[in-house]
């Protein structure tokens, strides 16, 4: 396989978690409505998928040597697209139990935090770019991103298949993980690109 060839099939893996978060909105949406074990199953399976898209793009992309700043400024997209249809569909089924009126509130501060997170960062790298900087994600930002994704999947099976061995102590535990990184997150990459916040401000 030539260059050209390995670069289309991760960009390919990378872009292929759009359509999988896409079927798995559309499929928990159904389920909602009319609430299958097998509808459950897939939506759970298209959410898989759409996680593991984002582990092997980057291991294919360093493996065969086709890393390149379009790659690199389309998986943080992709990450943002996973964020922005998978946590509202997790708030609007949450939203429809009565019995987790708590915990549609817990999620509806979990996918705020999330969403108002990367806005930040984006912001941040856009003004780190003025001045050459390196604008790639750090340990924290990808240690974010891999732990989300699982996380997503296990409140989803809790949320529609209430398996026994998931209890909402543990969800709550994961959400509350997952908020605290997300606010370590933000610190980390301010004190990152502080210096170019500074530089500019200083311009302005």
């Amino acid at each position: 396989m030539d260059e050209q060839s390995k670069r289309l099939v991760v960009n390919a893996i990378t872009f292929g978690r759009v359509p999988f978060v896409v079927l798995f909105m559309v499929l928990a949406v159904i389920d909602g409505y009319w609430p299958a074990w097998w509808l459950a199953v897939l939506a759970t399976a298209s959410l898989a998928i759409a996680s593991l898209t984002d582990l092997y793009d980057g291991k294919l992309a360093r493996k065969w040597n086709v890393v390149t700043k379009f790659g690199a400024m389309a998986d943080p997209l992709m990450d943002k697209v996973f964020y922005l249809v998978v946590f509202p569909t997790l708030l609007w089924l949450l939203g429809r139990q009565p019995h987790e009126a708590i915990h549609a509130l817990v999620m509806l501060v979990f996918t705020v935090l999330y969403i108002l997170r990367d806005q930040w960062v984006t912001f941040l790298r856009s003004v780190g770019s003025l001045y050459n900087a390196d604008c790639k994600a750090n340990w924290l930002g990808k240690f974010r991103t891999a732990a989300s994704f699982p996380s997503a999947c296990v409140i989803y099976v809790y949320v529609s298949l209430h398996p026994w061995f998931l209890p909402q102590a543990l969800i709550f535990v994961i959400e509350a993980f997952l908020i605290f990184v997300n606010f370590w997150s933000i610190i980390v990459y301010t004190r990152q690109y502080m210096p170019y916040l500074k530089r500019a401000l200083d311009k302005n």
